[in-house]
């Protein structure tokens, strides 16, 4: 790739991560909000004049994102890490002593009972967080093929929390996988645990389950 190229890859990556974060503002403040009516319909007619724009030229489903070149490990439209994505908190992860560890903080976009977070995120958190710490010793993408989950306590929104992944066992093509959900001020404290079955699936599995996917570099 050319250097004029990369740079304005770089620099449309950017703007995809700040418009997911613009995005994100809107939309926390959009499930917060208590305005009046008549301000809820003005902001409405504003909200939908700038779709067009967004809308003129897009991709479809089995293209892969202009940004995402096939070669990145996080996607930047990833629902639990994408930066572009404003449904995703979104959650940062890193590797640590071979674990996988997230660290993320959720709004009321995210509300289940009052207060607390709903607890299909947790779900989705801990999927994210299972499958980089597959990963992590540098094995090749993978599916879930189980997912189990106990909820322990509540999982408070508003507050810093971290989620730690870890290897249990490796056979073959098939890993176990742990992983926790605590408050970042009470990593000791669990409040969701999971444990999670990945398989790496051969060629033949993967044409049958994705078929082709455009612009996905092998």
């Amino acid at each position: 790739m050319a250097a004029d190229s990369e740079d304005e890859l770089r620099e449309r990556r950017q703007a995809v991560r700040d418009l997911g974060a613009a995005l994100r503002d809107l939309t926390d403040a959009a499930v917060s909000t208590e305005a009046d009516t008549e301000t809820l319909r003005e902001i409405t007619a504003q909200v939908r004049a700038l779709v067009p724009p967004l809308d003129a030229v897009r991709r479809e489903r089995g293209q892969l994102a202009a940004v995402d070149d096939g070669r990145r490990p996080r996607r930047l439209y990833s629902p639990a890490v994408g930066p572009g994505n404003p449904i995703a908190p979104p959650m940062q992860v890193e590797i640590v002593d071979g674990a996988a560890v997230g660290t993320c903080t959720l709004g009321l976009a995210y509300e289940g009972p009052p207060s607390y977070v709903h607890g299909g995120m947790s779900a989705m958190l801990l999927d994210q967080i299972l499958g980089h710490a597959h990963a992590a010793g540098g094995a090749p993408p993978g599916m879930t093929v189980q997912l189990s989950l106990r909820y322990r306590r509540p999982v408070p929104l508003a507050t810093p929390l971290r989620l730690v992944g870890r290897v249990e066992r490796v056979d073959g093509r098939w890993t176990e996988s742990k992983a926790t959900i605590c408050t970042a001020d009470a990593p000791d404290a669990v409040l969701v645990e999971a444990e999670g079955k990945f398989v790496v699936p051969n060629a033949e599995q993967s044409s049958r389950l994705f078929g082709k996917v455009e612009g996905l570099v092998k």
